[in-house]
Protein backbone atom coordinates (compact mmCIF):
# COMPACT_ATOMS: atom_id res chain seq x y z
CA UNK A 1 0.00 0.00 0.00
CA UNK A 2 1.36 3.61 -0.81
CA UNK A 3 1.27 6.07 1.91
CA UNK A 4 -0.47 8.85 1.37
CA UNK A 5 2.04 11.39 2.02
CA UNK A 6 4.36 9.51 -1.21
CA UNK A 7 1.15 9.30 -3.12
CA UNK A 8 0.62 13.57 -2.61
CA UNK A 9 4.28 14.00 -4.05
CA UNK A 10 3.70 15.23 -8.32
CA UNK A 11 5.74 12.62 -10.06
CA UNK A 12 8.80 14.67 -11.42
CA UNK A 13 9.57 13.23 -15.24
CA UNK A 14 12.81 13.32 -16.80
CA UNK A 15 12.53 15.75 -20.14
CA UNK A 16 14.31 15.00 -22.69
CA UNK A 17 16.26 18.10 -23.38
CA UNK A 18 17.08 21.38 -21.44
CA UNK A 19 17.78 24.72 -21.99
CA UNK A 20 21.15 24.61 -24.54
CA UNK A 21 20.39 21.63 -25.93
CA UNK A 22 20.58 21.54 -29.93
CA UNK A 23 17.97 19.31 -31.92
CA UNK A 24 17.17 18.43 -35.49
CA UNK A 25 13.48 18.90 -36.96
CA UNK A 26 12.78 16.46 -39.74
CA UNK A 27 11.08 18.74 -42.68
CA UNK A 28 7.69 17.45 -44.49
CA UNK A 29 10.02 17.21 -47.89
CA UNK A 30 12.77 14.88 -46.35
CA UNK A 31 16.18 16.27 -45.07
CA UNK A 32 16.59 18.71 -41.46
CA UNK A 33 16.24 21.82 -40.21
CA UNK A 34 17.91 22.66 -36.68
CA UNK A 35 16.88 24.58 -33.65
CA UNK A 36 18.25 25.75 -29.63
CA UNK A 37 15.90 25.45 -26.69
CA UNK A 38 16.41 29.12 -25.96
CA UNK A 39 13.66 28.64 -22.86
CA UNK A 40 12.23 25.69 -21.10
CA UNK A 41 9.40 25.59 -18.46
CA UNK A 42 10.30 23.17 -15.71
CA UNK A 43 7.07 21.30 -16.24
CA UNK A 44 7.91 21.24 -20.03
CA UNK A 45 5.41 21.48 -22.56
CA UNK A 46 6.00 24.80 -23.51
CA UNK A 47 9.27 26.31 -24.96
CA UNK A 48 11.07 29.22 -27.05
CA UNK A 49 13.69 28.50 -29.15
CA UNK A 50 15.60 29.65 -32.47
CA UNK A 51 15.85 27.73 -35.39
CA UNK A 52 17.84 27.46 -38.23
CA UNK A 53 18.88 26.06 -41.79
CA UNK A 54 19.75 25.11 -44.18
CA UNK A 55 18.31 21.69 -45.27
CA UNK A 56 20.31 19.13 -44.19
CA UNK A 57 20.10 15.75 -45.32
CA UNK A 58 20.91 13.94 -42.03
CA UNK A 59 20.71 15.70 -38.15
CA UNK A 60 24.36 17.94 -37.98
CA UNK A 61 26.67 16.89 -35.75
CA UNK A 62 27.60 19.78 -32.51
CA UNK A 63 30.59 20.69 -34.52
CA UNK A 64 28.80 21.74 -37.50
CA UNK A 65 26.43 24.11 -35.46
CA UNK A 66 29.59 25.94 -33.83
CA UNK A 67 29.26 29.87 -34.61
CA UNK A 68 25.46 29.99 -35.26
CA UNK A 69 23.58 32.72 -33.12
CA UNK A 70 20.48 34.16 -32.56
CA UNK A 71 20.77 37.08 -35.87
CA UNK A 72 21.27 33.32 -38.55
CA UNK A 73 17.94 32.36 -37.11
CA UNK A 74 15.33 31.59 -39.38
CA UNK A 75 12.28 32.10 -36.88
CA UNK A 76 12.11 32.48 -32.99
CA UNK A 77 9.42 31.04 -31.62
CA UNK A 78 6.87 29.80 -28.97
CA UNK A 79 6.82 25.97 -29.22
CA UNK A 80 5.21 22.74 -27.87
CA UNK A 81 7.67 19.67 -26.77
CA UNK A 82 5.99 16.91 -28.40
CA UNK A 83 8.45 16.35 -31.17
CA UNK A 84 11.29 15.64 -28.79
CA UNK A 85 9.27 13.81 -26.06
CA UNK A 86 8.23 11.81 -28.90
CA UNK A 87 11.63 11.03 -30.11
CA UNK A 88 10.67 12.87 -33.41
CA UNK A 89 12.86 15.83 -33.63
CA UNK A 90 16.59 14.01 -32.57
CA UNK A 91 18.26 15.66 -29.79
CA UNK A 92 21.95 16.49 -31.18
CA UNK A 93 23.61 17.86 -27.60
CA UNK A 94 24.58 21.10 -25.66
CA UNK A 95 25.31 23.96 -27.17
CA UNK A 96 29.12 24.62 -25.52
CA UNK A 97 29.18 27.29 -22.78
CA UNK A 98 25.40 27.82 -22.73
CA UNK A 99 24.41 30.87 -21.72
CA UNK A 100 20.98 32.39 -21.07
CA UNK A 101 22.08 36.06 -21.81
CA UNK A 102 23.25 35.26 -25.24
CA UNK A 103 19.83 33.92 -26.55
CA UNK A 104 17.32 35.92 -25.10
CA UNK A 105 13.81 35.34 -24.81
CA UNK A 106 12.50 37.97 -27.54
CA UNK A 107 9.13 40.07 -27.95
CA UNK A 108 6.43 39.22 -30.24
CA UNK A 109 3.59 40.86 -31.77
CA UNK A 110 -0.21 40.55 -31.46
CA UNK A 111 -2.32 41.95 -34.52
CA UNK A 112 -5.80 42.62 -34.65
CA UNK A 113 -6.24 42.73 -38.40
CA UNK A 114 -9.78 44.17 -38.19
CA UNK A 115 -8.99 47.26 -36.05
CA UNK A 116 -5.16 47.50 -37.36
CA UNK A 117 -4.18 48.15 -33.67
CA UNK A 118 -1.04 46.02 -32.72
CA UNK A 119 0.70 44.73 -29.27
CA UNK A 120 4.24 44.27 -28.23
CA UNK A 121 3.91 40.85 -26.17
CA UNK A 122 6.56 39.97 -23.80
CA UNK A 123 6.83 36.66 -21.75
CA UNK A 124 8.40 35.54 -18.63
CA UNK A 125 12.13 34.54 -19.37
CA UNK A 126 11.60 31.75 -17.11
CA UNK A 127 7.99 30.40 -18.05
CA UNK A 128 7.52 30.64 -22.15
CA UNK A 129 4.11 30.30 -21.39
CA UNK A 130 3.20 33.32 -18.82
CA UNK A 131 2.71 36.92 -20.53
CA UNK A 132 4.35 39.68 -18.65
CA UNK A 133 3.67 42.98 -20.32
CA UNK A 134 1.97 43.68 -23.38
CA UNK A 135 1.85 47.47 -24.78
CA UNK A 136 -0.11 49.25 -27.68
CA UNK A 137 2.74 49.87 -30.41
CA UNK A 138 2.49 51.14 -34.16
CA UNK A 139 1.14 48.49 -36.47
CA UNK A 140 3.39 49.83 -38.90
CA UNK A 141 6.51 49.65 -36.93
CA UNK A 142 5.92 46.04 -35.22
CA UNK A 143 8.61 44.15 -37.28
CA UNK A 144 8.82 41.49 -34.55
CA UNK A 145 7.71 37.91 -34.95
CA UNK A 146 4.31 37.15 -34.94
CA UNK A 147 2.88 36.11 -31.17
CA UNK A 148 1.32 32.39 -31.08
CA UNK A 149 1.96 28.78 -29.73
CA UNK A 150 3.49 26.10 -32.58
CA UNK A 151 2.73 22.92 -32.08
CA UNK A 152 5.27 20.40 -33.60
CA UNK A 153 3.70 19.70 -36.79
CA UNK A 154 3.41 23.17 -37.31
CA UNK A 155 7.04 24.17 -36.87
CA UNK A 156 7.85 21.48 -39.15
CA UNK A 157 5.50 22.98 -41.94
CA UNK A 158 6.62 26.41 -41.26
CA UNK A 159 10.09 25.35 -41.96
CA UNK A 160 9.34 23.23 -44.80
CA UNK A 161 7.75 25.94 -46.17
CA UNK A 162 10.90 28.80 -45.21
CA UNK A 163 13.45 25.95 -46.48
CA UNK A 164 11.65 25.64 -50.13
CA UNK A 165 12.26 28.74 -51.07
Amino acid sequence: MVSQEVAKKPMSIELPYKEGDWFAVPLRDGGFAVGLVARARRQGKILFGYFFGPRRASPPSLDELAGLSPKDALRALCFGDLGMIEQKWPIIGQLPCWSREEWPMQDFVRRDEISGRAWRVRYSDVDPSEVIAEEAISSENAELENDGLFGYGAVELLLTHLLSK
